[in-house]
């Protein structure tokens, strides 16, 4: 198992301050270098990696610290680099060896560390015992069972396993987060995922009962065969994001299911509380939108009409993984998802908002057939006596469909966190509020067919009488029978 320490420091840690840090434990170990170069290893004298540093981040985006360590977290005022060390409890000493590295180089900087009790400057010596761990004793430091324990013996030899991964079988890449209290869709675990899909794996994330989810990051798990696996009460394990009772089966964590073979059985710490039914609301729009592939073309600007429609301010910064450290730029980020397109990869990317307005969106940019084509989830939080902007939603609609080449609109509403993170039990579905066909394919349906969907729906068009886009109500967020509406309006939509 590895522990998380981070350095938040006003000045970017130069290669100096980086091995200043390093002797924490003396000369007696290693320094080397993985993943092309972007994470340094601490490593006993037999080869096992302590502590892995990856290179630092600029921070330029305001709130993050906050957003992802924790209300308590002591951000530095205005830009500061994010320096993130993990450290292997399969070692004793790793631990204090991480906590050590990040003290030095907060004191050498002056900035601060997370989680604070971790930070010191004190020399780590290794112990012999230490030094000539064995596979198995990684087993026993990573203290979630015995089933994941018998997964880091099994896993591969000493260096082998990417610096993310702390259980890695034939089936799963496991990684364990037993302290931070979001676990965000950080680079280390985007590497992670890309490790599991590479070698045919399920991505499977251990945590304890408090931690929760970004949003990104529930959005990554979502693909079978990938797994949030809390940790319950009495050392049992369960699924995060549908509630299924978990056990450690044949390399990986596995459904608990009935005798007969039938359904998962859920766990009851997954159950919802009906006594204290969730005041706060997220409002979410999936956005996909269609551009020819001109070389002028601007990406992210009909995300950024979304965020100032129904925020009054655009995106406050963008990244590729989360913490998230740009600035908000269309034309960064066109430039990067031009530059991946070239080498025929589409690209991911993280916006979010400022402190005061919870916001996050995801965007898939892929180059298609049909032209350049972003796919948007936007989701904004409110607070108790917070009201979602709703009559924002037919405007937006218009001028997406009019200046941004919209393809279609789903707009939901659903009781849930306002802070947007996602939590290890149960929340309410979401209940569509409308949904936009864009002007291309209500084109390509045919006008007179779109128009006429029954089930008492009857669209709103949208832009010029020769080529309007239609906009369907479904709902207020209250009713469930608003699936059905679109359910029945998906299946007219299709049927031509």
């Amino acid at each position: 198992m590895t522990r998380d320490v981070i350095a938040l420091t006003p000045e970017m840690p130069d290669a100096k301050t980086v091995l200043a840090g390093l002797f924490a434990g003396g000369p007696d170990l290693g320094v080397t270098s993985v993943a092309d170069g972007a994470v340094v290893q601490l490593r006993a004298p037999n080869g096992r990696p302590l502590v892995s540093v990856e290179a630092p981040l600029l921070i330029q985006v305001p709130g993050e610290a906050q957003r992802l360590l924790g209300p308590d977290a002591a951000e530095p005022e205005g830009a500061y680099w994010w320096t993130e060390a993990r450290a292997s409890t399969a070692v004793e000493e790793g631990e204090r060896l991480a906590g050590s590295f990040a003290g030095r180089v907060a004191a050498v900087l002056g900035g601060t560390v997370w989680p604070p009790e971790a930070a010191h400057t004190e020399v780590v010596p290794l112990t012999s015992e230490a030094a000539t761990a064995s596979e198995a004793a990684t087993a026993s430091a990573a203290g979630t069972a015995s089933a994941a324990g018998t997964a880091s013996a099994a896993g591969t030899g000493v260096g082998a396993t990417p610096p993310a991964v702390d259980v890695l079988t034939d089936k799963a890449a496991v990684v364990i987060q037993d302290r931070r209290p979001v676990v965000a869709m950080t680079s280390w675990l985007a590497d992670a995922l890309r490790t599991a899909a590479a070698g045919d794996r399920a991505l499977q994330i251990v945590t304890p009962p408090g931690t929760r989810l970004t949003l990104p990051t529930r959005e990554a798990l979502r693909g079978h065969p990938n797994r949030w696996v809390v940790q319950g009460p009495g050392r049992g394990y369960y699924d995060g994001l549908s509630g299924a009772r978990l056990h450690w089966r044949d390399g990986h964590f596995t459904p608990v299911t009935s005798g007969d073979g039938g359904a998962p059985r859920i766990a009851d710490a997954y159950k919802p509380d009906e006594a204290r039914p969730p005041a706060e609301r997220q409002l979410a729009l999936s956005l996909h939108t269609t551009h020819p592939a001109d070389e002028n073309l601007l990406l992210g600007r009909a995300l950024e009409a979304a965020w100032r429609a129904l925020t009054g301010a655009p995106p406050a910064g963008w990244s590729t993984a989360e913490p998230i450290g740009l600035p908000w730029s269309p034309r960064q980020l066109t430039e990067l998802a031009r530059a991946r397109a070239q080498r025929s990869a589409p690209t991911w990317l993280t916006a979010v908002g400022a402190p005061d307005r919870p916001a996050i969106a995801t965007t898939r940019v892929s180059h298609t057939p049909a032209g350049i084509e972003e796919h948007i989830t936007l989701t904004l939080g409110y607070a108790p006596d917070e009201a979602p902007p709703l009559d924002a939603l037919a405007p937006l609609a218009g001028l997406l469909a009019a200046e941004h080449g919209l393809t279609s609109l789903l707009t939901t509403l659903r009781p849930a966190r306002g802070d947007l993170t996602v939590p290890p039990h149960f929340e309410a579905p979401p209940l569509p509020l409308s949904f936009t066909l864009g002007p291309a394919a209500v084109t390509g349906i045919g006008l007179t067919h779109a128009e006429q969907p029954q089930a008492g729906l009857h669209p709103t068009r949208l832009g010029p009488p020769a080529r309007p886009a239609l906009h369907y109500a479904l709902g207020d967020g209250t009713d469930p029978d608003a699936w059905s509406r679109l359910e029945h309006l998906t299946r007219h939509l299709s049927s031509v």
